[in-house]
């Protein structure tokens, strides 16, 4: 057993005190210096030789949060850092994971590829925006699924009419699951975009009147789809529709779209920090999950527990 630390970068700084809180250990001394023009220098301010690193910081846009989380994994790795570990809790630039039309870039696998050649031993995240994902990777990657948040949640509201529903054919799998598990019916919203934000038409396939539907999707960017399926969910006679997704991007006119649409209640988690308040967004903490995981990895036990 060696010795672990735990250290955060710049943007998931209240989410990393919540897992090392949740842990049992403080945060580690760490300091990320910048140079006038910008140019990042993270600095361990106490000795890491020989430890388990657990380096936090998601990689949401700008690319300075990736960039800057390469540097740390660097460092800890020229301070003789036993293994180092990327707990990843949102895994950006994941939409970009196959060619869909000619001459783009697989932007996952580039970036599976900076983390592993910066010297990540590990990888940690969750809810990857497609779960081959993990495939890119030729280190050991423990995917943790927000299920293990929302289930009870869900639970708790005794909701006896509830429904699942996909804002798309590729959120099936994530809202199946979901169904599964409560044994209720699943709905799926067909659309098809002009471009990416932009929906052009969208359907309902399946039966929602009188039903309290829960929208399942894995991350809201401008929640122009979540919103457009809620509404389109309600004209079909739907009673409620509430939303659950892990990640809260929240980009463009995301806060303002959500607080007109007829969305009952958006619930996310803390992997993003909320940039705005709004009564209609509820969110959940995935530290306790997090500190789990990584008690499990420390311990080598196994982490299948997490699972719902």
């Amino acid at each position: 057993m060696t010795e672990v630390k735990l250290f955060s970068g710049t943007q998931s700084q209240a989410l990393a005190e919540k897992i090392a809180k949740n842990y049992g250990k403080k945060l580690g001394d760490l300091t990320i210096s910048k140079f006038s023009d910008g140019e990042m220098s993270p600095s361990f301010n106490e000795s890491v030789r020989g430890c388990t690193v657990f380096l936090i910081q998601s990689t949401m846009p700008t690319a300075d949060n990736l960039l800057e989380l390469c540097l740390m994994i660097d460092a800890a790795k020229r301070a003789s850092a036993y293994k180092v570990c990327a707990v990843i809790p949102y895994y950006g630039y994941a939409r970009q994971d196959r060619k869909d039309r000619p001459r783009v870039s697989i932007a996952a696998k580039l970036i599976a590829n900076m983390l592993t050649s910066a010297g990540a031993d590990r990888i940690m995240t969750c809810d990857l925006h497609a779960g081959q994902i993990q495939g890119f990777f030729d280190i050991p990657l423990d995917h943790l699924n927000g299920s293990a948040i929302f289930v009870p949640y869900l639970e708790r509201l005794h909701n006896e009419n509830m429904i699942f529903a996909a804002p798309d054919v590729g959120g099936v799998a994530r809202a199946r699951s979901y169904a599964k598990h409560f044994e209720v019916e699943m709905v799926v919203c067909d659309k098809h975009r002009k471009r990416a934000n932009e929906v052009a038409s969208m359907q309902v396939i399946g039966e929602v009147e009188g039903k309290d539907v829960i929208l399942v999707d894995d991350l809201v960017d401008t929640a122009g789809t979540l919103c457009k399926a809620a509404q389109i969910i309600m004209d079909k006679g739907a009673k409620s529709v509430r939303a659950i997704a892990t990640h809260g991007v929240l980009s463009g006119k995301a806060y303002e779209n959500i607080e007109n649409s007829i969305l009952k209640e958006l619930v996310i988690t803390d992997t993003i920090p909320l940039k705005h308040s709004s009564s209609k967004i509820r969110v959940l903490s995935v530290a306790e999950l997090f500190a789990k995981a990584i008690h499990a990895v420390t311990g080598n036990t196994s982490i299948s527990s997490l699972f719902i």
